[in-house]
């Protein structure tokens, strides 16, 4: 399953993956994936993937089990600590640059290009 706040993932995958899609934000969609997870969905691609920092693109796309297995500790691990790390981030070092249409869809792009390298 792709978990994802990317409306180009959304559009990519929808006829081909199980995805869940919702605007909202980063820290939303880590949020929602801790909650799967805690449901016992394993994580399978690391949620702070790629040199961007959390703070400063609002698009993250991750992979998870579509399958429940139970509790996984180690995919809590990370996504709690993944938690921590953006917040962290949005805390000490808040990234205030105007975000134009051409950077949104820079960023949307990126995350594409991850997800769809996790994937294919």
């Amino acid at each position: 399953m792709i978990v994802t706040n990317n409306d180009k993932v959304y559009e990519k995958f929808k006829d081909d993956y199980s995805i869940y899609y919702k605007e909202c934000s980063f820290r939303e969609i880590l949020l929602y994936i801790r909650d799967r997870i805690h449901e016992g969905h394993l994580l399978l691609t690391h949620p702070l993937s790629s040199s961007i920092k959390p703070n400063e693109t609002p698009y993250k796309s991750v992979l998870i089990s579509d399958d429940i297995k139970g509790l996984d500790y180690k995919s809590l691990m990370i996504i709690e600590n993944a938690i921590m790390t953006y917040d962290k981030f949005k805390k000490d070092k808040d990234f205030t640059v105007q975000l134009t249409d051409k950077i949104i869809d820079d960023f949307k792009m990126v995350d594409l290009s991850i997800i769809e390298n996790a994937v294919l």
